[in-house]
């Protein structure tokens, strides 16, 4: 359980929540110096601002957080699930209780250890930190699964390359087998080649720091599998097409993909969803060497599909290739691979909403709207087969990237689900696993995108207990 919770104290400062046609109800019910604070310093209940309102003594009587006027569209939640993340950096240290105006306490918990999210890796906390009473009824354990998972995930992303390489993405996940019994295997370097995942080798082999090809297992094999496939380069320079310099700053992120896939694998399995979990990540660092890959160069892979390299700066979906190739092999009820795959998917949808790409048109509907609840909103994009001429190859039955500059993270997709034909249902991710400038309960630094709408609907989908 994350320690931004408090056990219950009569000394807990109220909280309330209020949109601006509501502060005047609100005023009435405070005490006075409280209501004359909020009148004189303008508060207008916008979106996620937070007022702290002193008492007679001066002490703390009470705080408010704004929740803005309603939204109309339909996509777009009357109140965002992570609106109550902003008290956790705007409160004074102490302890708070939910007292009104939140239809959903548990989720405004659940927003509120989000938001209290630091990376201290290399530089402890400054300043004490706010407490919040869980509310009555709200499912601690759940909260504190979800915050713990996404937590991991962000001091992964959030963890420069020079301490987090592919061997050290690897340990994260044997770690996570290790905490919930699962089986745990490694193929790396050279074993690559004899394993048939040439894809990953080609990758990986021009770093010092070996390839991996990690494969975690977990749950009753009777049950429905599902599949999450994460890539994990854990730096990407851009290979021989090197990267600017102001591309290449934040790529310890790269791997933002397997950190989210890590996260969802351990909510599944510490909820003990009825699935039978596979985690699979491709984990690599994309340099530049003598025996790096080449543009021109021509691989098989696994699938045994003949791949001609277009650009070395496009090495996830080469890697995701050879991973999907073997989650598909077993012929799973669900697959989802998580990358943070192009800067095309960031140009069409920004930063906070990952692109979606699946045939399976209730899939899509129930994962954008489990996504919409909580906060985490993905957005579905065509699988155009039209543009799947623009991977074509003269040398090779594909090539890897389109031989123009439109729909890059279409037809990165549509790569992608060429490795895949035997799953009932496939799903591609394109995420950014990244909070350039903070918001309520999402801190500035790494994210796991889509992993908390994923748990939603498997949740929803299989139910809960083993």
């Amino acid at each position: 359980m994350p320690e931004c919770f408090a056990p219950p104290t009569a000394d807990a400062v109220p909280v309330h929540a209020v949109r601006p046609d509501g502060i005047e109800a609100l005023a009435a019910r405070l005490p006075a110096a409280a209501s004359a604070w909020l009148a004189a310093t303008g508060f207008e209940a916008g979106a996620g601002v937070v007022a702290v309102l002193p008492g007679e003594d001066g002490r703390l009587a009470a705080a408010v957080l704004g929740l803005g006027k309603a939204q109309a569209a339909a996509r777009i939640p009357a109140v965002d699930p992570l609106f109550a993340g902003a008290l956790a950096t705007a409160l004074p240290a102490g302890t708070y209780t939910l007292a009104s105006g939140f239809d959903d306490p548990a989720a405004a918990a659940l927003a509120f250890a989000l938001g209290s999210y630091r990376f201290e890796r290399y530089r402890a906390r400054r300043k004490p930190a706010p407490r919040l009473v869980l509310p009555d009824g709200a499912d601690g354990a759940d909260i504190g699964r979800i915050a713990d998972a996404i937590f991991r995930a962000r001091d992964l992303v959030n963890t420069p390359a020079n301490d987090l390489g592919p061997a050290e993405i690897s340990g994260a996940v044997r770690t996570l087998a290790e905490r919930h019994g699962a089986d745990f295997t490694e193929i790396a370097g050279e074993d690559l080649l004899a394993h048939n995942f040439p894809l990953i080798h080609a990758v990986g082999a021009a770093s010092t720091r070996a390839p991996r090809l990690v494969d975690l297992t977990w749950g009753n094999p009777a049950h429905p599998k599902v599949t999450l496939v994460g890539k994990g380069v854990a730096f990407d320079t851009g290979g021989l097409n090197i990267k600017p310099d102001a591309s290449m700053l934040l790529m310890k992120k790269d791997m933002g993909g397997a950190a989210a896939a890590i996260a969802l694998a351990d909510m599944i399995m510490d909820a003990g969803l009825p699935v039978r979990l596979r985690l699979i990540v491709a984990a690599v660092e994309n340099s530049i060497s003598g025996n790096a890959f080449r543009p021109g160069d021509v691989y098989k892979s696994r699938k045994g599909i003949t791949v001609e390299i277009g650009n070395t700066d496009a090495e996830g979906r080469l890697i995701l290739a050879d991973a999907l190739a073997l989650a598909d092999e077993e012929a799973p009820e669900v697959i989802v691979d998580f990358a943070t795959l192009t800067g095309a998917a960031r140009v069409a949808l920004g930063p906070d909403l990952p692109p979606l790409y699946t045939d399976d048109d209730g899939f899509a509907e129930a994962l954008l709207s489990a996504g919409t609840a909580v906060g985490d909103p993905l957005w579905r994009m065509p699988l155009w087969r039209p543009y799947e001429k623009m991977l074509d190859s003269k040398v090779a039955d594909i090539n890897h990237i389109s031989g123009g500059a439109f729909a890059g993270s279409i037809t990165a997709a549509l790569f992608l689900s060429r490795f895949v034909e035997k799953a009932q249902t496939w799903a591609h991710l394109d995420v950014f696993a990244w909070v350039p400038s903070a918001k309520p309960g999402r801190p500035e630094g790494g994210e796991a995108h889509s992993a908390r709408a994923l748990y939603a609907l498997f949740k929803a989908r299989y139910g809960a207990g083993a």
